[in-house]
């Protein structure tokens, strides 16, 4: 089973309401024993002394799906580094964005989105590399070309 449920969070009290809360809702879902195997094998709850602690796991862990459930959760956008899809706030869920609202569900996975990128428009174009030298220039550098060819 490789679904992995990680929350970091700075609170003890959500930690331990969260854990509640699984161990309740666990027990009313229909295929409870693989989610319960799940929750196990690679669930986490994880407690840090501050928000960029959070930030810092999570880059990381560098998650396919990533939900920010913080106060202004826009204000922490550009410490988010390595994320597939990121949800900010309590309206903007894994499901609206997987299912619904975009951006799309082929997402890098198992922590690849530390060297990956959501599939994207810049997929399907094609680009070309290229130089352009002036006879000075090609002088000028001629030693530092040998040496490295």
């Amino acid at each position: 089973i490789l679904a992995r449920a990680i929350l970091i969070t700075t609170s003890k009290k959500i930690a331990d309401q969260t854990q509640s809360e699984i161990k309740k809702q666990l027990e009313n879902l229909p295929r409870k024993a693989i989610a319960q195997k799940s929750i196990e094998t690679q669930g986490k709850i994880i407690i840090t002394a501050s928000t960029q602690e959070m930030f810092d796991i999570m880059n990381e862990i560098a998650p396919e799906h990533l939900e920010v459930q913080l106060e202004n959760p826009m204000n922490y956008l550009h410490q988010i580094k390595n994320a597939g899809s990121i949800f900010l706030g309590s309206y903007a869920s894994e499901p609206l964005g997987d299912y619904f609202a975009g951006p799309n569900h082929v997402l890098p996975t198992s922590g690849t989105a530390k060297f990956f990128s959501p599939l994207g428009v810049e997929d399907f174009t094609k680009r070309s590399a290229f130089i352009s030298y002036t006879k000075e220039a090609l002088a000028k550098e001629k030693d530092a070309i040998v040496l490295l060819a």
